[in-house]
């Protein structure tokens, strides 16, 4: 069992869907989490509440997260109002579904922000005071698109690519500090994307159904309680693909 009594954990795209369900899982586990959002703040207030409902204390943090300076500012509102980050899981994204004719240099640019600098952002602003305590779990929700076809477009697979490299980078350079850096890699996973239509159907994976955010909630929990691994990526897919 992973116990995270007395950790502060902040999930980036906390509202809904996968990061809700980390979120949760966290708290669970004995975390205060903090829930960012961009827009949703409905929805993060709620799923904070729901956190604060169990006995555990949560946070509803408004910030993009491919801004430096409202990154900055929301880590700064974080250790307010919980303490000091000591999990991260950079799980905000997003997935603009574009054919190669019609992909834009404006859709590669957000594509990139969003999935991919706001990793960098985020992991830069908690690092120090991770090094500090000698403890730290850093955990990045990827895609099976890293390293398949994906449906959703080239920028997406690049941006995907892109955040298991920084992930190496990262797990690398920080594994004698006490921090561990590692990827989760759903694919078609029932979420908003998939339902409105990425996935047409679940006959094309293996298991025959796709995952649930719960499941993934189960493996960035157990990242997050594990000393010995880092550096990699876990695939979470239904038997569509082995890393």
């Amino acid at each position: 069992m992973t116990d995270l009594t007395g950790r502060v954990a902040l999930v980036t795209g906390g509202s809904r869907g996968i990061g809700e369900a980390i979120a949760v899982s966290l708290a669970e586990a004995g975390a205060a989490v903090a829930v960012n959002y961009r827009e949703k703040q409905a929805d993060a207030e709620a799923v904070a509440e729901s956190i604060r409902a169990t006995g555990s204390k949560a946070h509803a943090v408004r910030a993009d997260v491919s801004q430096a300076s409202e990154v900055a500012r929301m880590i700064g509102c974080i250790e307010r109002a919980l303490g000091p980050v000591d999990v991260l899981v950079n799980n905000a994204g997003i997935g603009l579904v574009r054919t190669v004719d019609d992909l834009t240099e404006a859709d590669f640019d957000v594509t990139i922000a969003v999935n991919l600098k706001s990793v960098f952002l985020c992991t830069q602003a908690v690092i120090p005071g991770m090094r500090r305590r000698q403890w730290g779990r850093i955990v990045n929700i990827s895609s099976g698109a890293a390293r398949g076809a994906g449906g959703v477009g080239p920028h997406y697979n690049a941006s995907k690519a892109g955040m298991e490299g920084m992930t190496r980078g990262y797990a690398a350079r920080l594994v004698k500090d006490g921090i561990t850096v590692n990827a989760v890699a759903p694919s078609l996973i029932e979420t908003d994307m998939v339902k409105q239509g990425l996935a047409s159907a679940a006959s094309r994976i293996p298991l025959g159904r796709f995952g649930t955010p719960d499941e993934c909630a189960q493996i960035v929990l157990m990242l997050a309680g594990n000393a010995y691994m880092t550096g990699q990526t876990v695939a979470l897919s239904g038997g569509m693909s082995f890393l």
